[in-house]
This record gives structure tokens, C-alpha cells and sequence, in this order.
């Protein structure tokens, strides 16, 4: 449905998404997983090419849209000051920071580009 109401490819679609949005409101949000969103920035920057700014903006936008909660909110402001500087992708970024905001000293992985933009280490 997120990606509908964003990218707006399908109009049918998107205007069942536009009506399930409206419905929401502060007192009864709509729910953001970290899943659906690591799933709806991936494709909007492989499949619809979205430039980075705009990626960006677009999850801040979800992130202050006072009509959805966002799942791990905290890591998820992190993941995006990290993404906006970092030649890696978003959910590098946010695993990293989910692991910083747990509590671990570290996070590693065998993805050199992950381990050197996101903040990750090499193993």
C-alpha cells in the first residue's frame, strides 16, 4: 500500500491507498514495520531509480506523518542522516544503527560496501 500511495504507477491502487491514508489519524495510526520499510525504500531505488534526496525525503515525510506510527523511529532518523552521506544502501544503514541503538558496540559483515559506508566492520 506504501508503495502505491508514493510512487502512484497504478491509479486504481492509488487511490484505494489515498482512501486507506485518509482513514488513518493520530488517535487510530496506520503501522510502519522496519520490513515493509527496508522492502519499500529498496525498491524505489532499484526498480524506480529515486534519487537518494528524494528517497530521503520521502522517509521523513513517513516518519512525520502524524498519522502512522514507524517502527523503530529512533534508529530510523539515524539510518537516514547515515544514508545521506553513505554510497551504500538505506538498510545497511539501518541495521547498523538498530544495532547501535540495542546496545551493540558493533556490527559486522561480510559486505565490504556496508562495512565501509554504513559503519559496519568487515569480518
Amino acid at each position: 500500500m506504501l508503495l502505491r500511495y508514493i510512487v502512484r504507477d497504478d491509479l486504481a491502487q492509488a487511490a484505494r491507498a489515498d482512501v486507506m491514508m485518509r482513514g488513518l489519524t493520530p488517535e487510530a495510526p496506520g503501522f510502519v514495520s522496519l520490513v515493509a520499510l527496508a522492502e519499500v525504500t529498496w525498491v524505489l531505488r532499484s526498480f524506480y531509480r529515486m534519487p537518494k534526496a528524494q528517497l530521503t525525503a520521502c522517509i521523513e515525510r513517513l516518519l512525520n506523518a502524524q498519522n502512522l506510527v514507524m517502527e523503530g523511529s529512533v534508529a530510523v532518523r539515524m539510518a537516514i542522516a547515515r544514508f545521506s552521506g553513505a554510497k551504500c544502501d538505506f538498510a545497511d544503514c539501518l541495521i547498523e544503527r538498530l544495532g547501535f541503538v540495542g546496545g551493540c558496540t558493533r556490527t559486522v559483515t561480510f559486505d565490504a560496501i556496508a562495512a565501509r559506508a554504513a559503519g559496519m566492520r568487515l569480518i
